[in-house]
């Protein structure tokens, strides 16, 4: 099996993973779980997935983080169709199986009560989607949750990065990622129900339809440019730290021990 299929199986399995435990917790447990809740089923998924299935493909599952690892070198860009791909198809996977299983819930529907994606009860969920102004759990405007999406992914795949750089410890890099997905859920999921990740919001989007799929473009579009965002950034901060290496070596060599990933 070719370095490209295996990316594209693990990818997928992961992020069924994140979808399954996250999307989840969100659709059939909300109203008792609350934000807090839903923000450590997404941070804890991550955290599982990435003891199964890092060693394989690093554990993406998430195209802004993929775009991130891309702009950073630490990803070679010819198997970005493998980790999309596979980002993709887990996400509508794991969304289909919670959705078959909502079907058993009296009265539910992927729509909603009123269309809002607000984390309260598998009735009136509107399958957890991402949205804005009206579909906003707290009525954000469209603005405001661009801003939100940008920065929050920005800082997500910030975390992701330095879990990577050399020195860190391997063992403790799905730990790291996962607190870091809890605490950008934490703060966004009343602006925009929190994306920061397209594969997760096209696999609700799907089964939500009609506004959720209108909408659909802010959470592809703004997660990817947070997640480009971040790659530059760690590429600049990558720059200064060899730039101070570079003049702490020329001033006292024998201080100048560190190493630049």
């Amino acid at each position: 099996m070719g370095s490209s299929t295996r990316i594209f199986f693990a990818e997928a399995l992961g992020t069924a993973i994140l979808i399954i435990g996250g999307v989840g917790t969100a659709v059939f447990d909300a109203q008792r779980a609350g934000v807090l809740g839903v923000a450590l089923a997404f941070g804890l998924s991550l955290l599982a997935a990435a003891y199964l299935i890092g060693p394989i493909s690093g554990c993406h599952i998430n195209p802004a983080i993929s775009a991130a690892m891309v702009v950073v070198r630490k990803t070679d860009a010819k198997l970005l169709p493998a980790y999309v791909g596979g980002q993709v198809l887990g996400g509508l996977f794991g969304a289909l199986l919670i959705w078959s299983v909502a079907q058993g819930h009296p009265g539910f529907t992927a729509t909603g009560t009123d269309g809002r994606p607000t984390v309260v009860s598998v009735s009136e969920t509107g399958f957890a989607s991402n949205g804005y102004g009206i579909h906003s759990p707290d009525h954000y405007n469209l603005g405001a949750v661009i801003l939100a999406e940008v920065v929050a992914t920005a800082l997500f795949a910030l975390v992701v990065l330095a879990t990577t750089a050399r020195g860190f410890p391997v063992p403790m890099g799905g730990l790291v990622a996962g607190v870091g997905l809890t605490l950008v859920h934490l703060v966004t999921i009343p602006v925009s129900n929190t994306s920061v990740n397209p594969a997760r919001s096209l696999a609700t989007a799907v089964f939500q339809h009609g506004w959720a799929l209108s909408q659909l473009w802010v959470f592809i579009i703004f997660p990817l440019l947070g997640g480009a965002l971040a790659g530059l950034g760690w590429n600049a901060l990558k720059q200064m730290q060899a730039a101070g290496v570079a003049a702490k070596a020329a001033a006292s060599p024998e201080l100048a021990t560190s190493e630049v990933d």
